[in-house]
């Protein structure tokens, strides 16, 4: 166990590293000038106010030189300061980590329930008309971009019926603190189902076809020589043989849902950790989006950590390294 830990940590350190150097390659790369995005398109300074910017900022030193002071202040627990928000790093995260965390957990849990029970409907029915529809839905939702389908969730359920607001957390105006559960919540279904509805189509087909696997095994096949219903065949074959590569596969969805996660936050104007990814790489704000960067991989990391210790934990075959 403390080798098996020890692995891991090296995985992780290893894995922020070379996505930090990636991320800051990337954004060093990018046409986006920092100072520029700071200070507005509308406004401008003699060479001279540049040039004391970048000393400042630290940008007139070399990419290397950058990426070491940056590197080494994070190493000290200082992520920096944003930029845009004019606060430390880690509380413009803290700030927004918790509606990311309540929007991506609802649609995961959403999406793995959901999608393994569809899955296994469709598989227990294959070929009727249950599975057709079911195969419909996941084949398409599959193929639908994310941001896409929160456009059409916005113009059908927001513009055309009314029944949901187009974005936001709140109502616009309202302070923070005033705004309630009732209120929050009505923001929140549209942002969820368009995050959950993509991860329950790739739940429900990866389900489907490892329960059809089971299904057309010769021990089910004898289960129903001996008179098992489908119920029992469910129960005692099919949910402990399909339930373990649903796992692994909804824990391996935190990347996606991350992902995902950004494109709804933007298109619903939802003040999550997505959105303000996307405002930190189109503003310039380094230390914001790097910060966030790590935040993600971590997530990523965490979700696949945790999907080999529940393997670990309902297949004795992984335990014994079989």
């Amino acid at each position: 166990m403390p080798r098996l830990i020890l692995l891991r940590v090296l995985r992780l350190a290893t894995l922020l590293a070379g996505v930090s150097v990636l991320a800051f390659t990337l954004v060093h790369n990018s046409p986006i000038d920092p100072i520029q995005a700071y200070i507005g398109a509308d406004v401008d300074l003699t060479d001279e106010q540049l040039a004391k910017l970048r000393e400042q900022w630290g940008l007139d030193r070399s990419p290397v030189e950058q990426y070491l002071a940056w590197a080494g202040t994070l190493l000290q627990g200082d992520f920096g300061v944003s930029t845009l928000y004019k606060a430390p790093v880690v509380d413009v995260m803290g700030t927004r980590f918790g509606a990311s965390l309540a929007l991506m957990g609802v649609a995961w849990t959403l999406s793995g329930v959901l999608g393994y029970l569809l899955g296994a409907v469709a598989a227990m029915h294959r070929g009727r008309l249950a599975d057709r529809i079911i195969s419909w839905y996941s084949y398409t939702l599959s193929a639908t971009p994310t941001f896409w389908l929160g456009i059409v969730f916005l113009v059908v359920f927001s513009v055309w019926l009314g029944w949901f607001p187009v974005g936001l957390a709140g109502p616009h105006g309202v302070p923070a603190a005033d705004v309630t559960l009732t209120q929050r919540l009505h923001h929140f279904v549209l942002p969820a189902i368009t995050l959950s509805a993509i991860g329950v189509a790739n739940i429900a087909m990866h389900t489907r076809e490892k329960m059809t696997d089971v299904l057309n095994s010769d021990y089910v096949a004898f289960a129903r020589a001996r008179g098992e219903t489908d119920l029992q065949i469910f129960m005692n074959h099919g949910f402990r043989n399909s339930v373990v590569p649903a796992v692994t596969l909804q824990f391996a969805y935190f990347a996606e849902l991350f992902g995902g996660s950004v494109l709804a936050e933007t298109v619903f104007s939802y003040p999550g950790l997505g959105s303000t990814l996307t405002e930190a790489a189109l503003g310039g704000d380094v230390p914001l989006l790097l910060g966030i960067v790590l935040v993600s991989a971590v997530f990523v990391f965490t979700g696949n950590l945790i999907a080999d210790v529940v393997n670990a934990a309902i297949d004795p075959r992984i335990r014994s390294g079989a």
